[in-house]
C-alpha cells in the first residue's frame, strides 16, 4: 500500500496555531498534542464507524476511539437515538431521573462486586472520590498504587504516573505538594514482592491499594499470573481496601471488566468513560457498607452538578444494553485476535523485533524482543521505531494513539475490510522502519 499521495495536514496546522493562541498547546488533554511523536495533530471534524475524518478531509481507521469508551464505534444508532431523545426532554435536571436508577442497576448486574455505585463526571473524580472514601473507611492517610498506572490527574496519583505524564518526561508534577505525594506509596505493577516489602513496613498505614488491573496506560501489559489475586490476599492480611481502576477496560474486555476474567473481586470499582458511550460520565462503586459512608447517607461528602447527568446516563445506557443484546465482546475478541495474528506475521515475515500484546479488543506494538510485563521494559523498547511507524500509519490512513505508552482499541464497527486497511498500511509502514534510520 502506496502513502497517500493527496496527504495533507495543513487546515490542522493553521488550526493548531489558531489554537495556541487560546488553549495551552493548542489541544484540551496534553497527549494530544503529538509531543511524544512530533508533527501536527489532526483536527476531526466526524466520525463514522471504526473510520474518522480530518479538517483536511483525510480519512482513517480509528484505533484510537477517544482512548476506549466508543465500543460501538463512531456515532451508532442506537447511542445517538437515545442521546436525541434525552435531549429532547432536557440536557440537565439538577435533581435524580429515573434513567440513573436504571444505569446503576446495569452495572450492578454486569459487575457483582458494586453492590451500590455514585455516578460522576469522569474517570479522575471517581478515583479521586473512592481514596477518600478508602481513608474515611480505615482511618489511614496513605495510599498504594504502581509505577506507570495512571488514575487521573488527582495530586495524590501524580507521582510516577503513566500516559502523558510519561510522554512529557515529568513524571512528578510540579503543583503536587511534597507532603500529598508523600502520602502515596509507589511499587513495581506486576511484582509482588515489592508490595509484600512496602506492607510489611507501611501495610499499617495504607488505606488502599489502587491499581489498573490491566494497565493501559503504557501500552498493554497484562497482569501475570497470581498478581492481581496476590494483592487481594495481601490488602485482606493488612486490612487495606483493594481498588480497581476500570475506567479503559470497565465493559470493554469482558461483560464484566477484569475482575471477571482474573475472578478477583475488589473492594472499590472506578469507572470512567467506558461507561458513557461516548459522552463524559464515571462513577464508583463497591460494597455496600463502604458506599453507605457516602453523603448523603454518610459523613464523607462527594457531590457533582453534572452527576448524572441525562444525556450522558442516555448514551451509557444504550451502549450496555447494545452490548449486551448483540453479545458483543464475541466480535470485539474476534478483531483483536485477527488483528493481533495480522501484526504478528508482518513483523515475523520482516524480521522486526516486536510484541503484540491484548486482551479482547485492546491491544498495542511494542519494538521489542521480549514481552513487557513491567514499565522498566516498556521502557526499553524502541521508541524512535515507534515514532517512524506512527507517522507512516498516518500518512496511510491510520489513526493510532500517539504515544507508545497508550493502548489501542477496536469497536464492534471495526469489519474485515477496516481491520485489513489497518494491517495494509501496517506492511508497508513497518518496512519503511527498515530502510529509515530509527
Amino acid at each position: 500500500m502506496d502513502i497517500d499521495p493527496l496527504f495533507d495536514l495543513s487546515r490542522s496546522e493553521a488550526l493548531l496555531a489558531r489554537a495556541k493562541d487560546v488553549i495551552p498547546g493548542g489541544v484540551n488533554s496534553p497527549v494530544r498534542a503529538f509531543r511524544s511523536v512530533g508533527g501536527t495533530p489532526p483536527f476531526m471534524v466526524r466520525g463514522e464507524g471504526p473510520w474518522i475524518f480530518d479538517e483536511d478531509g483525510n480519512r482513517y481507521a480509528d484505533l484510537v476511539l477517544s482512548y476506549g469508551p466508543l465500543i460501538l464505534g463512531h456515532a451508532p444508532k442506537a447511542v445517538r437515538d437515545a442521546v436525541s431523545d434525552a435531549l429532547g426532554r432536557g440536557s440537565a435536571f439538577g435533581a435524580p431521573t429515573t434513567a440513573e436508577i436504571e444505569l446503576a442497576e446495569t452495572i450492578r448486574r454486569f459487575k457483582p462486586s458494586v453492590e451500590q455505585v455514585r455516578l460522576v463526571n469522569s474517570g479522575t473524580e471517581a478515583t479521586m472520590a473512592a481514596i477518600r472514601l478508602a481513608r474515611a473507611a480505615t482511618g489511614r492517610p496513605c495510599i498504594l498504587k504502581f509505577d506507570g498506572n495512571y488514575h487521573g490527574h488527582g495530586d495524590s496519583f501524580l507521582v510516577k504516573a503513566g500516559s502523558g505524564a510519561l510522554t512529557q518526561g515529568a513524571p512528578d508534577s510540579p503543583g503536587v505538594p511534597k507532603e500529598v505525594a508523600g502520602l502515596t506509596l509507589v511499587a513495581t505493577y506486576n511484582d509482588l514482592a515489592s508490595v509484600e516489602a512496602l506492607m510489611a513496613t507501611r501495610g499499617s498505614d495504607v488505606a488502599a491499594v489502587i491499581v489498573e488491573p490491566l494497565a493501559g496506560n503504557i501500552g498493554c501489559v497484562l497482569p501475570v499470573p497470581g498478581f492481581l489475586e496476590g494483592l487481594r490476599t495481601l490488602c485482606d492480611r493488612h486490612g487495606s481496601l483493594l481498588i480497581f481502576d476500570e475506567v479503559m477496560t470497565g465493559f470493554r474486555v469482558a461483560r464484566g471488566g477484569c475482575q471477571e476474567l482474573w475472578k478477583v473481586r475488589p473492594d472499590l470499582t472506578c469507572m470512567g468513560k467506558v461507561i458513557g458511550g461516548g459522552l463524559p460520565v464515571g462513577a464508583y462503586g463497591g460494597r455496600r457498607d463502604l458506599m453507605q459512608r457516602v453523603a448523603p447517607v454518610g459523613d464523607v461528602y462527594q457531590a457533582g452538578t453534572m452527576s448524572g447527568n441525562p444525556l450522558a446516563v442516555a448514551g451509557g445506557l444504550a451502549m450496555l444494553r447494545t452490548l449486551e443484546a448483540t453479545n458483543a465482546w464475541r466480535t470485539l475478541e474476534d478483531a483483536g485476535a485477527y488483528l493481533q495474528a495480522g501484526l504478528e506475521n508482518i513483523l515475523d515475515s520482516l524480521g522486526i523485533p516486536g510484541q503484540v500484546p491484548r486482551q479482547g479488543s485492546m491491544l498495542c506494538l511494542y519494538f521489542s524482543d521480549k514481552p513487557c510485563t513491567t514499565l522498566a521494559e516498556v521502557m526499553a523498547t524502541d521508541r524512535a521505531r515507534f515514532t517512524a511507524f506512527f507517522h507512516g500509519m498516518l500518512r496511510r490512513g491510520v489513526f493510532l494513539p500517539p504515544s507508545p505508552f497508550e493502548c489501542w482499541f477496536l469497536s464492534t464497527a471495526h469489519d474485515d475490510a477496516a481491520l485489513d486497511h489497518v494491517l495494509d498500511a501496517a506492511r508497508s509502514a513497518l518496512r519503511d522502519t527498515m530502510s529509515t534510520a530509527v
